[in-house]
This record gives C-alpha cells, structure tokens and sequence, in this order.
C-alpha cells in the first residue's frame, strides 16, 4: 500500500511492522523480522520520525532505542495527511499563486486562456486546502461524524448518490 502512494518500501514495511506489533521494537528486532539491512532501517526509522507517526521509547533495563508507531488510526491519518499537505499541497499553492500573478501580468492576448486555467487551477486547490484545514480544527469525534454524513449531505444538496 505505501509504494502505491509513493512511499519507500522499506519505510512502508517497517511502518506496517510498528503499527501491528503490540510492543515497541529495536533495531535489531526489525531487521531481523524484515530481512532488512540495518543502514536500511536506520535511514527508514530516521524517515518515519521525521513524519511524526514513529517515536522513540525506551524500555527499563534496555539502552537500546525501540520504536512504536502511533497506534490510533485517526490521529495516524491526520499526522500523514498534514505531512503530505505541508510537504506536496502547500508548495504547489505558492507555486500556482507565483504563476498566476506572473500570467496577469502579461499583455499578450495569448495568455489570456493559460491565465484562466491557472486560475481555476488555484482555485481548486485553494478550495481543497482551505476544507482540509476546516477539517482538521475539528475534534477526530466531530470529523469522524462529518465523513459518515458524506450521502446525508450529497442527498440535502440534490446530487444524486448511488
């Protein structure tokens, strides 16, 4: 699942490996599980905090570092999804809004279309950024009731729903 969105393999299986294991793990334990070198799962572990969904704990009487995925679902999604806005949305709107004033400046009655389509491009994107952070102030509770109210409200707006 992770490789289709774009996630290191490596990254993903350890991942997966943290989140289904019901104790922390070190290192060496995730090597050895995986069949992967431990450059690998340092370089990934290293990757996997620096989302936010892995963290560090230490047991008594071991000074090996072990790691623990975030284990509830929703705050997982949400970690993971502010981190690929922040990381892939939010340049793409400063790049978009950076282009289209560039465009407008322009005199050139050619540009007038590619003008219009990076507007409605930016748009878009702004629309979905600004529902996204709308969503995110919400208690997990609160969205979690917004999601399942998905058909509720395409039926109350007249959009057909199968």
């Amino acid at each position: 699942m992770g490789t289709k969105w774009g996630i290191n393999r490596t990254v993903a299986q350890i991942h997966a490996l943290l989140f289904i294991s019901e104790q922390p793990l070190n290192a060496e334990e995730i090597c050895d599980r995986l069949g992967v070198a431990r450059s690998n799962v340092s370089n990934s572990l290293k990757e996997l905090q620096n989302w936010g969904i892995v963290k560090v704990v230490h047991l008594p009487g071991d000074r090996r570092d072990h790691f623990e995925s975030i284990k509830d679902v929703y705050e997982l999604f949400r970690i993971i999804t502010a981190e690929r806005k922040r990381r892939e949305i939010d340049p793409t709107l400063t790049r978009l809004r950076a282009c289209a004033r560039e465009v407008g400046d322009s005199e050139e009655p050619a540009d007038a279309y590619a003008k219009g389509q990076l507007e409605e491009l930016l748009g878009f994107f702004e629309l979905v950024s600004d529902f996204y952070d709308k969503m995110n102030r919400l208690p997990t509770k609160s969205a979690v009731n917004a999601i399942r109210m998905g058909d509720k409200i395409a039926k109350s707006i007249g959009a057909l729903v199968k």
